[in-house]
């Protein structure tokens, strides 16, 4: 879940793990462009708040997915600025 949603020009990114995975969270734009790339690590069991700072895109629909990758659990979600 992200919030403020629409968002200008930037936007918390909020979700948790269960136990130690390798996270990949990325950012991308109405046309399956990717834009960003906010996580590409190993973290361990919690919750996180990632902040996105978009301010050097232009206005429209963003989508993050979300790959905790121990089990292979995908997350699609939408973004507006």
């Amino acid at each position: 879940m992200n919030y403020p949603n629409p968002f200008n020009p930037s936007t918390t990114i909020r979700f948790d793990l269960p136990r130690e995975v390798h996270v990949l969270l990325r950012i991308f734009d109405i046309l399956g462009h990717e834009v960003a790339t906010l996580v590409d690590e190993e973290k361990s069991a919690g919750g996180y708040r990632i902040e996105w700072r978009a301010a050097e895109l232009r206005s429209g629909m963003y989508f993050y997915r979300i790959e905790a990758r121990a089990g292979r659990r995908v997350s699609l979600r939408l973004c507006g600025s």
